[in-house]
Order: C-alpha cells, then sequence, then structure tokens
C-alpha cells in the first residue's frame, strides 16, 4: 500500500540542520505515526513521501520555505521566567515551552534576566534547511474517526 491522502504512516527518522548535526531521531524509540494529507508534518516531508510504501527509505532536504517557514520580525516577548517550561537555569539559545491561549509553544530564549526573559515566538527551527532521513515501517487506511478528527489514534498518535 503507497503513501497518500487518509492513510495512516509509521516511520522512523532522523533530523539534522545544514551543518549535518543530529536535531533528533526517532531510532531506538517506537516509530512516529502521522496522518498524510492533513498538515501533520510539514509540507516537504509529507510531498516527498507521498506514493512511497513500507520499507522504503527516503532522504530528503526540506528548504525554510516548505518546512517551518522564514523567522517573522516582531515576535519577541518579554514573559515572567517563571512560564518558562524545561529547564531550571536559563541561557539565551535554549529553547523552552510556554503555555498560550493557542496551548504549548516552543520559544528561544533570546535574553534572560531575574525575573523575566525575552523570548522569540518564531520556531526553533525556522529560517533553517533541514535534512531528513526516513524509513518507512507501514503504511494502512484510516479509520473514518481518525480522518474526521484529522490525525492519528493509539500507538503513535493521539490519545483521546
Amino acid at each position: 500500500m503507497n503513501i497518500a491522502k487518509d492513510r495512516v504512516v509509521q516511520l522512523h527518522y532522523t533530523l539534522k540542520d545544514e551543518s549535518g548535526r543530529e536535531i533528533e531521531s526517532s531510532r531506538g524509540g517506537s516509530p512516529m505515526a502521522y496522518l498524510h494529507g492533513h498538515s501533520n508534518i510539514i509540507p516537504g516531508l509529507e510531498e516527498a513521501l507521498e506514493g512511497k510504501a513500507a520499507g522504503d527509505q527516503v532522504s530528503v532536504t526540506v528548504p525554510p520555505e516548505k518546512g517551518y517557514g522564514m523567522p517573522r520580525p516582531g515576535l519577541t516577548q518579554r514573559v515572567p521566567v517563571k512560564h518558562l517550561q524545561g529547564a531550571k537555569t536559563w541561557r539565551p539559545g535554549m529553547v523552552a515551552v510556554v503555555q498560550t491561549e493557542q496551548g504549548p509553544r516552543q520559544v528561544q530564549v533570546v535574553k534572560v534576566g531575574r525575573f523575566m526573559a525575552d523570548v522569540d515566538f518564531n520556531h526553533p527551527m525556522a529560517g533553517k534547511t533541514l535534512s531528513f532521513d526516513v524509513e518507512i515501517v507501514s503504511v494502512r487506511e484510516a479509520d473514518p474517526e481518525e480522518v474526521a478528527h484529522g490525525h492519528v489514534h493509539g500507538d503513535g498518535g493521539h490519545q483521546h
């Protein structure tokens, strides 16, 4: 079965930045699952996986325009340090999680003081060219509830 809209794909991936430094990998853990054709992964990767099948290995380089976009100016805000989640001590360049009205967001710490921090709400990978090495583990038809909800349920997916 080939990857197409409304199919659930399980895959292992390794993500590297433009210098070849590994950023993250699912290898050694459970494969990631996503619902194809519902914008659940970055567009450049989703386009590269279209038509592939279980057992295929894919290497793709994704430019910022098909990844996390270009950084947008004016997305720096001052927030209380106590609202930063992910570490005890903060330094510029570190990535934190902040709860927003739209849910949790990753932010990059720009400047940190005793009580307040300046954070950049651009995605930490905005403006970066990304390289993915992907191994497709399985492809299956999504069930009607997954399609209606726009995401995978169960192992590797969303839990309700």
